[in-house]
């Protein structure tokens, strides 16, 4: 069976040369970064904010023992029901008890990456319950039989021709659709969906701990609509999205939609705070949320890495990355892509299989200079990095390597034991697969510059 990290090397190789996937891709980015250099300069002190952001994060991630349990009394003070789920497994299992108690056999769902994260939508049609996505990207994508590409923008990988052929294949509409058009077409779709679901299932942007309640932010509407026809509302929200206060929305509400998409603030922004009450006139009647652990524990653990544990999911950092932008979210073969992917997912999902990923890196710091809640983003791919070795978690060739290497690098002289024709044989011989088939095999000159510098002043202890 190929390995996680083979695997990731097969599909960057592909995508990396796709001149069509990196055409599209600089497109959509490109977009996204004039909307968001504008959707900034609103800020009067941009950096004072995150500054604020950080510290707040800081703070929760310090007293989250203190924080969840405030989270969970003021919630189930207004008749919501929490459940505590360690992993996938218990998560998917609490969900799947609580359809088949209410008798549910529909499903919509509004955006959420936990639940991808917990393979969901899989898990529920194993069991014979149709699960939908309403978020239109992430619509698209599921029906494609793909996963999102992105945080933020499930379908940023295909344009608007490839898009118009789906529809077209799936429900007839004209090639020539207009993006308009096509829009229009899903939500005749999804409305009849809406109405008639069971269940409706989010997730939750920010879990707001002083009044027990679930922050969702969104442009399309779809997740109000989620939330308030079924009958049974479950949201499940990693531990990490609970912020102190109501009044910290000020703040985090207006960065993550200016980073995530430039805006000043999203289209819809609700509060939920449990089911219906008497006196409302729509809602659901019960409302559940699962608090996912699923490995977030283990990076809280890690003082020099629960920053990690900072991230609002505005996806930044993947539109900064040299790397994201050319291998794309798909290669990195996990719920979570790009920079700060690459630093939360060895932990959550272990460090043997995922430690490549924070290889996958240039180490530029362009990802931690975007970051709306300064997570030093790439100084955590370098302790990724050194636990990995210090966990030995490397092959025997890489630890042989390495050793090889260290020696040779302690003493000039053992550097030049062998001649130029020597050391280009041995860099042909075991680093040409792993340079690439794309990019030249560097040429060692014949004499290094130390025997240069000897030759010149015939002193052989000039260095």
């Amino acid at each position: 069976m190929m390995k996680v990290s083979e695997e990731f090397l097969i599909k960057a190789d592909e995508k990396a040369f796709d001149l069509g996937h990196r055409k599209t891709i600089n497109y959509n980015i490109g977009k996204y970064n004039t909307a968001v250099e504008r959707g900034l300069s609103k800020f009067e002190n941009l950096e004072n904010s995150k500054k604020k952001a950080h510290v707040i994060k800081w703070r929760v991630m310090e007293n989250l023992d203190k924080f969840l349990p405030e989270f969970e009394a003021n919630f189930q003070r207004r008749g919501g029901k929490v459940i505590w789920a360690n992993d996938t497994q218990e998560a998917q299992k609490e969900i799947l008890n609580i359809i088949n108690r209410t008798g549910g056999k529909t499903v919509i769902k509004s955006k959420s990456m936990t639940t991808e994260e917990i393979h969901l939508n899989d898990f529920l049609g194993e069991h014979g319950i149709e699960s939908l996505e309403s978020d239109l990207g992430e619509y698209i994508v599921q029906l494609l039989g793909q996963h999102p590409y992105h945080i933020v923008t499930p379908a940023m990988h295909l344009n608007k021709e490839e898009i118009a052929k789906l529809f077209h294949e799936k429900f007839g509409t004209p090639l020539d659709y207009t993006p308009q058009q096509l829009t229009q077409k899903a939500r005749e779709l999804l409305r009849e969906k809406y109405l008639n679901a069971d269940i409706g299932i989010s997730g939750g942007n920010f879990l707001i701990a002083d009044t027990g309640s679930i922050a969702l932010t969104e442009n399309e509407g779809n997740a109000r609509l989620c939330t308030t026809f079924p009958k049974i509302h479950i949201a499940i929200v990693g531990i990490e999205k609970i912020i102190p206060s109501m009044a910290d929305l000020d703040l985090f509400w207006p960065l993550l939609a200016s980073h995530g998409t430039g805006q000043n603030l999203t289209v819809y922004n609700t509060i939920l705070s449990g089911p219906r009450r008497g006196e409302e006139t729509d809602g659901p009647e019960e409302m559940y949320v699962i608090l996912l652990d699923n490995g977030r524990t283990n990076l809280l653990a890690q003082k020099d890495q629960r920053q990690g544990l900072y991230c609002i999911r505005c996806g930044a950092c993947l539109n900064a990355c040299p790397v994201y932008k050319n291998i794309g979210g798909h290669t990195y073969n996990t719920t979570y892509s790009g920079p700060i992917g690459s630093i939360i997912t060895p932990h959550l999902k272990g460090m043997k299989e995922f430690k490549h990923l924070s290889y996958a890196s240039s180490l530029c710091g362009k990802c931690s200079e975007v970051c709306p809640v300064k997570i030093d983003i790439h100084k955590m791919l370098l302790l990724n990095r050194r636990d990995a070795a210090a966990e030995h978690d490397n092959t025997k060739t890489e630890e042989i390597g390495w050793k090889i290497w260290k020696t040779s690098m302690l003493k000039r002289s053992r550097i030049d034991v062998f001649g130029g024709k020597i050391k280009n044989f041995f860099l042909k011989f075991l680093f040409k697969k792993i340079w690439g088939k794309y990019r030249e095999m560097p040429e060692v000159a014949p004499k290094s510059f130390a025997k240069l510098w000897r030759e010149k002043n015939k002193d052989p202890k000039s260095l």
